[in-house]
Parts: C-alpha cells; sequence; structure tokens
C-alpha cells in the first residue's frame, strides 16, 4: 500500500508538471536571421574622363577607380577596362569597352552580353530588361536579376557602329539576396546617375 501510494505521487506529479508545461504563452519562435547594420557613405559624383576611353560619366565619389591590368592571366582586350571599388559596400562595378570592328563583331558582342546574363537565370528569381537612352543620346540595355545571383545588376551601352561598353555590379561576399537588399537599393541610385551621365566623346 505504501509503495503504491509512493508511485501514484510521483505520477501524478510527473502529470502536473507535464500539463503546467503545456500551457501558458504561445509557442515561441525563432527569431529571424539578423544582417549587420549597414553605414551609407554620403552620396556625391566625380567625373571619369580617361585618355583611354570613348566616353566620360561620374562615378560614386565614395568609390576609387581601378584600372584593369589583367584579365584572366592576360591584358585586357582595350586599355579602357576599370573596376568601380566600393569597398565600404563590399562591392565594385567592373567596366570594360570594346571598339566594334564590323557589323559581324557588333553581333558578337550583344550575344555576348545576354550570355553572361542568361548564364544567371539558374539562380535568378526573375529578370527584367528594359531599353534606355539618356540625354546625351547614348543608348543601351539595362538588367535587372533578382535572386541570389552574382551580378543582380548588368548593362550595356552602344552606338551599334564603333563603340560597345559592358558593366556588370559584383559584391564580394557570397550573394544572399536578402542581406544584400539595402546596399543593392543604395547603389542602384548610382548606377542610375551613372548610366544618366554617360557620354560618348
Amino acid at each position: 500500500m505504501i509503495k503504491y501510494n509512493w508511485i501514484s505521487c510521483i505520477v501524478t506529479l510527473i502529470t502536473i508538471l507535464v500539463l503546467h508545461s503545456c500551457g501558458g504563452d504561445e509557442a515561441t519562435l525563432p527569431k529571424p536571421r539578423l544582417y549587420p547594420k549597414v553605414v551609407f557613405p554620403e552620396r556625391g559624383y566625380e567625373k571619369y574622363n580617361s585618355q583611354d576611353c570613348p566616353f566620360t560619366l561620374e562615378y560614386p565619389s565614395y568609390a576609387e577607380v581601378k584600372r584593369d591590368d589583367y584579365f584572366e592571366d592576360s591584358a585586357p582586350v582595350h586599355p579602357c577596362w576599370f573596376d568601380i571599388l566600393m569597398e565600404d559596400l563590399n562591392a565594385s562595378i567592373h567596366v570594360s569597352y570594346i571598339p566594334i570592328d564590323d557589323r559581324a563583331h557588333f553581333d558578337r558582342l550583344i550575344a555576348d552580353a545576354f550570355r553572361m546574363v542568361t548564364e544567371h537565370n539558374v539562380k535568378a528569381d526573375a529578370r527584367q530588361d528594359s531599353l534606355f537612352v539618356n540625354q546625351a543620346g547614348a543608348e543601351g540595355i539595362l538588367f535587372s536579376i533578382s535572386g541570389d545571383v552574382a551580378t543582380p545588376v548588368q548593362w550595356m551601352i552602344t552606338d551599334s557602329t564603333e563603340n560597345f561598353l559592358r558593366a556588370s555590379l559584383y559584391f564580394d561576399d557570397q550573394v544572399n539576396a536578402d542581406s544584400i537588399a539595402p546596399v543593392l537599393q543604395f547603389v542602384r541610385k548610382d548606377i542610375d546617375h551613372l548610366i544618366k551621365s554617360f557620354e560618348w566623346r
């Protein structure tokens, strides 16, 4: 009898504890992943006017322009290949200029630009292609690619007879669309300004 009462007390106690732990507040959910706070630089622009390039443009003053001396272990196709480095934002814009030889060469350049954009389709959620003509008459296509892609913004500008420029925005970290969203939104305004200020010489 005593043994039975002792077991009965333990079972009762465990039952009370289990019932007590099930009641009360709603179940707690895991906290969303947090990303480091980004301190955005002050926005301003400087003119890029190199003798190696047949164009001018305005780039962010918080960035640094660095000429490309190497491309895949060799010299770039043209001296007007450079990077706009945005170290505070862990991003850069690669710019490459190629003079057009003839119509067949122009067609290959266009095809290569579309191929490089299309390579992102595997990881892209969506893509928007936008034709543009700025106030100086420079024409091109802007590619906006959403998702966890290496280059979410690419564009080309050409006069279709002599000059062809291609540019891409890169992030120096593993790309996570959620984590880079605030930086991408900030840099997009500078890319828009760069395109609007672009002018063939």
